[in-house]
């Protein structure tokens, strides 16, 4: 079975979504890049191996999710960058003058304060999530994260669109009151 232009069409839809995710995973874009371009590429290599007994964009991020472990193990194996360039040339001589000083104007690259700030809200946040109770923390995930729709995860998670919603409720409620504790940290005022 060859694949088809509408499903070519619904796999190149769903990658801003795969990017979203592996970024998350990787931290690293071009990794991510790759990766989303491997699971991209193997699922349309093989269209027949998309039965239909889940939504493509469950089957998809299944399969980035291997493509993302074979990414983390390939880059794991890179060798760390050494001081000297492979012809034996010193990097500090290519990029420094005798004076010590850069010998190209080096970019702008914003205010690390603040980057600092963000890199910390988001360990905050993801302590926040690892502290929701049972599947509270999987179902944030999967609607926030990973941008599932509600029907997908009700037939993953075997549970009615009525008692998501209140999964989905009682998990904000539980994630603001951390981070208003663990973030801002401000608790709120009883009323």
């Amino acid at each position: 079975m060859t694949a088809t232009p509408d499903y070519c069409s619904q796999i190149e839809a769903l990658r801003p979504v795969l990017l979203k995710y592996a970024r998350l995973q990787l931290r690293n874009p071009a990794w991510a890049e790759d990766a989303v371009s491997e699971a991209v590429l193997a699922a349309l290599e093989k269209p027949q191996a998309f039965a239909g007994a889940s939504q493509l964009k469950t089957w998809l991020i299944g399969i980035l999710k291997h493509k993302l472990i074979d990414q983390i193990r390939k880059n794991s194996r890179e060798l760390s960058t050494t001081a000297s360039t492979d012809d034996g040339e010193d990097l500090d001589d290519l990029l420094f003058g005798a004076d010590g000083h850069w010998r190209e104007a080096q970019h702008d690259w914003g205010n690390p304060e603040d980057a600092l700030r963000q890199l910390d809200f988001m360990r905050v946040l993801e302590a926040c999530v690892d502290k929701l109770p049972g599947q509270q923390g999987r179902l944030f995930m999967m609607r926030e994260w990973l941008e599932l729709e509600s029907d997908e995860i009700c037939k993953e998670l075997s549970i009615t669109p009525t008692n998501l919603w209140v999964m989905l409720h009682r998990a904000r409620l539980r994630l603001r009151e951390c981070l208003q504790l663990g973030w801002f940290g401000t608790t709120r005022s009883a009323t």
